[in-house]
């Protein structure tokens, strides 16, 4: 049953300061911008919420700037943003590789990086990427801002730290060194909800991080420790399948997951040589 959209409010923000007040005296409210998920809940008639505060227009949360050694990218940003970037192309290759195996040009010029963090799925394809860049999320409510290390940021499935009065505004990536490397395996080429997506770098130690494997997107860092320490790729691949818990679920198997995990981390490896 589809919700009947009389029953909905929005709140249209003219500025960030405005989103904020609005969200601490008007709240609960569901932010959203590109709506590339609300709305498939919306259609369907699954969104429990009912009371929206519109972030679209809101231009200054899109900006894509380096501040000092530091890429800052806003929470606004669309996936066309990030792929056009030449400051994402040039730190961070591999974000713009994900982003451009997010739904087709319709969904990459609507959907934001901000919303696919704060949406929490494990599937989500720039996720795996902000794992191993160590990225930086910074939160803000009309008190102030905090910064809270991505990979503190999820608690659980579909759940993290952001308080219902707080916005995610932006993401800093600090310098990465090292070989990147990006893979996403889904039921077709593109336009696919992932089955396992990996981003891996190629540092001292690497840094490799997985989606669809776990309630979260993971690190693995015992894997890490194992090739950084010289150990084989076969024990790499045994080590890794003991940090992942896939599921079975609609769109595959544990099985499967854990035999293309492996051999996606043995593909990073050999290829990053």
């Amino acid at each position: 049953m589809r919700t009947a959209i009389s029953s909905l409010m929005l709140l249209e923000p003219k500025s960030l300061k405005e989103a904020l007040v609005l969200l601490h005296n008007e709240g609960p409210l569901t932010p959203l911008a590109g709506c590339t998920d609300i709305y498939v809940n919306l259609n369907f008639g699954t969104a429990p919420q009912n009371r929206f505060l519109n972030l679209w227009n809101l231009d200054e949360l899109r900006k894509i700037q380096l501040r000092g050694k530091t890429l800052s990218i806003g929470a606004l940003a669309t996936y066309s943003q990030l792929i056009r970037s030449p400051l994402v192309r040039r730190r961070l290759p591999i974000l713009a590789a994900a982003a451009r195996e997010i739904g087709g040009v319709q969904i990459q010029n609507r959907g934001t990086i901000g919303g696919n963090i704060v949406n929490a799925s494990p599937a989500g394809d720039t996720l795996p990427v902000l794992a191993v860049a160590e990225a930086m999320l910074v939160l803000q409510n009309a008190a102030g801002k905090r910064r809270i290390a991505f990979n503190d940021f999820y608690t659980g499935y579909r759940r993290t730290v952001l308080a219902p009065d707080e916005l995610l505004v932006s993401i800093e990536i600090p310098p990465l060194s090292g070989r990147q490397w990006f893979r996403k395996v889904g039921t077709r080429a593109a336009q696919a909800i992932s089955k396992i997506v990996m981003a891996a770098v190629r540092s001292v130690p690497p840094r490799i991080a997985l989606g669809s494997v776990a309630p979260t997107i993971v690190r693995v860092p015992r894997t890490e420790s194992l090739l950084a320490g010289g150990g084989t790729i076969a024990e790499a691949r045994r080590t890794l399948l003991e940090e992942i818990r896939p599921i079975d679920d609609m769109r595959s198997t544990a099985d499967y997951r854990r035999r293309v995990a492996a051999n996606l981390l043995e593909q990073f490896w050999r290829e990053t040589q």
